[in-house]
């Protein structure tokens, strides 16, 4: 059964997408910690971060910084965190999240509720500064 993510990339669920690429896909997590937290994500469905090949990993790195410099740039914050939990979705993804204390990379914390206006605002903000 395809991922959720899966469905993301087939365009079969909508999705507030910052970037793409052939491998890569970027987009807003629906369940964000503050405004502006992104997911990127390989497009091959692999379950953990480490079982994507080296070169893979690297330039999927090189992906998430691209889209974290336009984050930075669009989000008022003191830098953008980089989490990798890899429990939550059974499809390996990168947590970019805009910081301005450390309680802003807390997953239990209750999670925001945005408009879906609010939400492609925010995209439309970050691909901007692309």
């Amino acid at each position: 059964m395809a991922s959720i993510f899966s469905r993301i990339i087939a365009g079969e669920i909508p999705s507030h997408k910052i970037l793409e690429d052939d491998r890569f896909i970027a987009f807003l997590d629906v369940f964000p910690l503050v405004k502006g937290h992104t997911l990127v994500v390989p497009k091959i469905e692999t379950d953990y971060i480490f079982d994507i090949p080296d070169t893979d990993l690297g330039d999927m790195m090189i992906f998430s910084k691209k889209v974290a410099k336009a984050i930075d740039a669009a989000i008022p914050c003191v830098r953008v965190g980089v989490a990798v939990i890899g429990l939550e979705v059974p499809h390996a993804h990168i947590h970019l999240i805009p910081l301005n204390q450390i309680s802003d990379m807390n997953f239990r914390q209750k999670k925001l509720s945005l408009a879906t206006e609010e939400m492609e605002e925010i995209a439309a903000m970050i691909r901007a500064k692309l």
